[in-house]
């Protein structure tokens, strides 16, 4: 069995594709669980009309959780050898569930199909298409530990499946929910390999309240080197060692060039000129 992990909050706009694209599913052997974060538009009520089918479960915080408690509360309840996400913004194709099964590793992603603002998606594109072409050299399944270091190779979280017995209590010790997923990725990618499908087997939606568009995302603490030092901590190497400090130096770098960008774009707004989309800001 294969559980599938949502976590809804205020996207009722979109659940109902997401539950839908869960439905229509080639391989039946599923639970849903769907958490709801304390929404305030009627997310619940949507959601409540699919719980006839017996695979759906739904669970409601009473106030808001973050993604990572939210998680967490669903894998208690989970009983699939595997563990999927679709964050209730996206929604997977009929066979993706059926093609992740034929992979030959604990953690498989795959290639992402863009939906949502069309203009945002010209910028957004640029990332997938360089992204698609990093992974397209590497042989998988494989480790790639090391391919964290500044950027995270799986776009979204909804296009990842796991076994089960890999996700324990220690990967939630993060204290923020800010990219999660990446501290996730790095911790798991320690002592596992990961499979890649170049399949666009999910539809990774970007719109105005889409997380990844919001600049904010940049204020974070940097997760991939906490993430690093903390497998560092638990194995402790000289290799290691040596490459949490490159890693370390290299998120500096970038995060001078994203203040020098802000302060551009500062300039920019106060003469009155057009700001230019990307996926950057």
């Amino acid at each position: 069995m294969i559980t599938i992990i949502t976590t809804s909050y205020n996207y009722s706009e979109y659940i109902s594709q997401t539950i839908e694209s869960v439905l229509a599913q080639t391989f039946s052997d599923w639970e849903l669980i769907i958490v709801d974060d304390a929404s305030s538009d009627n997310s619940v009520e949507i959601i409540k009309k699919y719980c006839n089918d017996t695979r759906i479960k739904l669970i409601c915080n009473e106030k808001n959780q973050g993604l990572k408690k939210s998680i967490k509360i669903a894998l208690k309840e989970a009983k699939g050898e595997w563990i999927t996400f679709v964050e209730s913004d996206d929604s997977i194709v009929p066979d993706a569930l059926e093609k992740r099964l034929k992979t030959k590793a604990d953690i498989v992603f795959n290639s992402v199909n863009l939906i949502g603002d069309e203009e945002w998606i010209k910028e957004y594109q640029k990332l997938v298409n360089k992204t698609e072409n990093e992974l397209s050299k590497i042989s998988f399944p494989t480790n790639i530990f090391k391919k964290f270091d500044t950027k995270n190779p799986i776009l979204t979280l909804s296009s990842t499946m796991i076994k089960r017995e890999l996700l324990t209590e220690e990967l939630f010790n993060t204290k923020t929910d800010a990219l999660f997923d990446w501290w996730l990725y790095i911790n798991l990618a320690f002592k596992n390999n990961f499979d890649y499908i170049p399949e666009k087997l999910t539809n990774w939606r970007i719109h105005d309240n889409s997380y990844i568009k919001k600049p904010k995302r940049h204020k974070h603490k940097m997760v991939n080197v906490i993430a690093y030092y903390n497998v560092f901590k638990q194995n402790p190497s000289v290799d290691l060692f040596f490459f949490t400090i490159i890693c370390t130096i290299k998120m500096c770098c970038i995060r001078l060039r994203v203040y020098f960008i802000s302060f551009i774009r500062f300039l920019k707004s106060l003469i009155g000129l057009k700001q230019r989309k990307s996926p950057l800001f």
